[in-house]
Parts: structure tokens; C-alpha cells; sequence
């Protein structure tokens, strides 16, 4: 299968290959700007179709398929997405601290000559550890909240914002790779290297170096 990811985002380029799984890189261009009463989970699914279908339009007849996905951020009813700038992104990380949140991730694998699309969405239950305010204002100046739902990365070496989650921490990285799996075997292309035994059943997997722990 020649798989065509529609993002140019290195976390989830960066975890494909960990799996194994080869394929080249497109920048999506679409407003990623939710709906008046959408819901996160409904948000995530259309923006990640969307990008599918952006990357696929010159593509029709080169056989290959596209893999994209939109995350999201959902504090209770309110989405929070990409910080606009450093006010707003510590804003998000004041609003999240010690407490919980919900990242949801749509995921979408297409195939340009049919649109025929297979789709998924995963949620993850994420509570924040209570950072001091000299630890948010260092992550602040390293610039990395800029381009993250929610205006954190959980893998981030220094900062580590997390401290429990419920579900599936790839999912919280940006690419629920489980349902990436799945979608590629409902589309026919097993891939090489399995997944690993810690990320089927969910939370603390072997993508996670510092081993959350689960809530029970």
C-alpha cells in the first residue's frame, strides 16, 4: 500500500515509523475551525475527513491511500485547540492544571479514486500534574505548547504536564495507533511490525518511556 499521511506533524510521522509503517508526507490546507454547537468528538472526525480529502483531490488516480487525523482538546464542553500565542496558551495550561480533560482524536484512511473512507475516533482520559509557575512560564519560553491541542505535549522531557491518564497514550501524542491498525487491516495492508501488546490494551503502552499510571 502506498500510504500518504496528511500532516506534516513529526509526532505522528515519528510513531508510524516506530511501527514500521513507511509513507510519505502532505501538508493539509483547511480552516480548522469548529462549528457552532459541534461537538469535540463530531470535530475531530470532520476536520481529519477534511484533510483526507484536501490531500487526496491531485491525487485521483495514483492508487494510493491517506491516512490523516485531527486532534482535540474538550475541558467539559469547551474545545481547545492550537494556542493563537503565548497568552492564550498559557491561559490553556492555567485552565488544565491538576485537573482533568479529554483528548479526542479522529482518524481517517482514504482512498483517492472512490473517497472511499475508513474512519475512527479514540478518547483518552487526562489528568495534569499541579506545575509551579516557574515550570509553566520555562515550558512557555521553549515555544513547543505553540503548535499543540490544548497547548501541552505529553512526551515533553522537561516540562512532563501529565500526571495519570485513562486510555490510550498515543492518543495524547496526536495518533491513536491503535486505531491506525485497525483501519489499515479494514483496508487490506497488515502492518509488518505488531503492535505493541501494551498499546492494545490501552494507557501506559511501550510508546510511553515514563510509564503513566492508569486510573482504575
Amino acid at each position: 500500500m502506498r500510504l500518504i499521511l496528511a500532516s506534516v506533524s513529526p509526532r505522528r510521522r515519528e510513531l508510524l515509523r516506530q511501527c514500521g509503517i513507511d509513507c510519505e508526507v502532505r501538508s493539509a490546507d483547511i480552516e480548522e475551525a469548529l462549528r457552532e454547537g459541534e461537538k469535540p468528538e463530531a470535530a475531530a472526525l470532520r476536520l481529519a475527513l477534511e484533510k483526507a480529502r484536501d490531500v487526496s483531490r491531485p491525487l485521483k488516480g495514483s492508487g494510493a491511500w491517506i491516512l490523516a487525523a485531527d486532534t482535540v482538546v474538550a475541558d467539559g464542553p469547551a474545545v481547545l485547540g492550537k494556542p493563537r500565542d503565548a497568552a492564550q496558551a498559557r491561559e490553556y495550561l492555567l485552565r488544565l492544571r491538576g485537573r482533568e480533560h479529554r483528548v479526542i482524536t479522529g482518524v481517517c484512511l482514504l482512498r483517492p479514486p472512490t473517497e472511499e473512507a475508513f474512519t475512527a475516533v479514540e478518547l483518552t482520559t487526562v489528568r495534569m500534574r499541579d506545575y509551579s509557575p516557574s515550570e509553566l512560564e520555562e515550558y512557555l519560553e521553549s515555544s513547543d505548547a505553540m503548535d499543540k491541542a490544548g497547548a501541552y505535549a505529553i512526551q515533553h522531557p522537561a516540562f512532563h504536564p501529565v500526571e495519570s491518564l485513562d486510555g490510550c497514550y498515543t492518543n495524547v501524542v496526536g495518533f491513536p495507533m491503535c486505531r491506525v491498525y485497525d483501519l489499515l487491516e479494514r483496508a487490506g495492508s497488515k502492518p509488518i511490525r505488531p503492535l505493541p501488546e501494551g498499546c492494545r490494551a490501552g494507557g501506559a503502552c511501550g510508546f510511553d518511556d515514563r510509564k503513566f499510571p492508569r486510573r482504575i
